[in-house]
């Protein structure tokens, strides 16, 4: 800046039209004496006036010299209005402490201090904002190395149950102009705003589902309002993502949770058994009874067939015996005489054809079994 300019500048002690040595200041004195007493500010001003005239050279260019010499004063000035704003930055100039406009990556030129001042916060960077826990030292591994802040971490569920979380809000810079005059601590505006809103959706979330089930969509929730919030300030902050470290019951509480959740796993285990024979039974069971449904079907058929034909039999019968009646009913007891005495054991012999002369001892009815037996 121009101050700088000035201390490197003619004006400075090493300069090369300076007569006194390189270790007094512009307006000479001996360091020495003057710790003994309080220096006399017109003996200051003389010495400084003799000074500028000896460096000044008496004749008729001293006028002329003197303008050059502003003039060269003015120019290194203005010269320093040049500024470069880098690829993963933005510029925020300001006049006379008041917000004009923002620049783009590359050379700019603005009005040098203590007129202008310009701002190149990098916008590419990625802010981590930790809520709930705090990181100790350097080390790596969270599990050893962070500090619990259970007033930032517990909260209510919609079941009006207590919950542990721990997680992280990654941001960046999305508008350099109101990150830098619409938010005094953007850090703990973020913490905030961030607690406010994961708050706001734990509330309405149980707390199976919290642990969970929904625990994406708590995280995606908590980065919508999130950033709802922060545009409503006009913080010029990006969230880039939400992301819970540890979901868990508070310490108290958590053996008692644990013996909770076995015994839902064993009852979610014994409900998949449960499933999966009634997953396995039931269709044999409908196979069996598709199957006797069929048989009955099937049975059911044939007996209605095996009606119809017997009474069409019986109609074609009935037709014949009314044409002949007397033949029908010969034949009919034919028929019948014939089925009843098939099995019988006894031999009737007619007495017209010579029964009297028929043999008492021959054995006729084991005569008949043999000749079926060899049938």
């Amino acid at each position: 800046m121009v101050w700088d300019i000035q201390r490197g500048g003619p004006w400075g002690g090493s300069g090369e039209g300076g007569s006194d040595g390189g270790g007094q200041g512009p307006w000479g004195g001996n360091g020495g004496q003057s710790g003994q007493k309080p220096p006399d500010i017109e003996e200051m001003l003389r010495r400084g006036q003799d000074k500028f005239k000896k460096f000044i050279p008496s004749g008729g260019g001293g006028p002329k010299r003197i303008i050059l010499l502003v003039l060269a004063a003015i120019v290194i000035w203005l010269g320093t209005g040049f500024y470069r704003v880098q690829p993963s930055e933005q510029g925020v100039e300001l006049l006379f402490g008041k917000f004009v406009q923002m620049t783009t990556p590359g050379l700019n030129y603005w009005f040098p201090g203590p007129i202008g001042q310009v701002y190149t916060p990098d916008v590419t960077n990625t802010n981590i904002t930790s809520v709930g826990f705090r990181q100790v030292g350097s080390g790596g591994a969270r599990a050893t190395n962070v500090r619990d802040v259970p007033e930032e971490s517990l909260m209510l569920t919609g079941d009006q149950n207590i919950i542990d979380i721990d997680y992280q809000v990654q941001w960046r810079i999305k508008n350099a102009a109101e990150f830098l005059f619409n938010i005094r601590n953007p850090q703990e505006t973020v913490k905030l705003a961030s607690e406010s809103a994961i708050r706001e959706i734990v509330g309405q979330t149980t707390l199976e589902d919290a642990l969970a089930k929904q625990r994406q969509q708590v995280e995606s929730q908590t980065h919508e309002v999130l950033q709802k919030i922060l545009d409503s300030y006009g913080a010029g902050v990006f969230i880039d993502s939400v992301k819970m470290q540890k979901v868990e019951p508070p310490k108290q509480v958590i053996d008692a949770f644990n013996d909770v959740q076995r015994a839902k796993q064993d009852r979610e285990r014994q409900q998949n058994e449960a499933q999966a024979y009634a997953n396995d039974i039931i269709p044999k069971a409908k196979g069996e009874a598709a199957k006797m449904i069929q048989e009955a079907t099937a049975y059911k058929e044939k007996l209605m067939h095996e009606a119809d034909g017997e009474a069409k039999r019986f109609l074609s019968v009935y037709e014949a015996y009314k044409g002949g009646k007397q033949v029908t009913r010969t034949r009919l007891y034919l028929e019948r005489m014939q089925q009843v005495l098939k099995d019988s054991e006894k031999v009737i012999i007619d007495k017209g054809q010579g029964g009297a002369g028929v043999i008492p001892y021959l054995p006729l009815p084991e005569i008949k079994k043999r000749s079926r037996g060899k049938n």
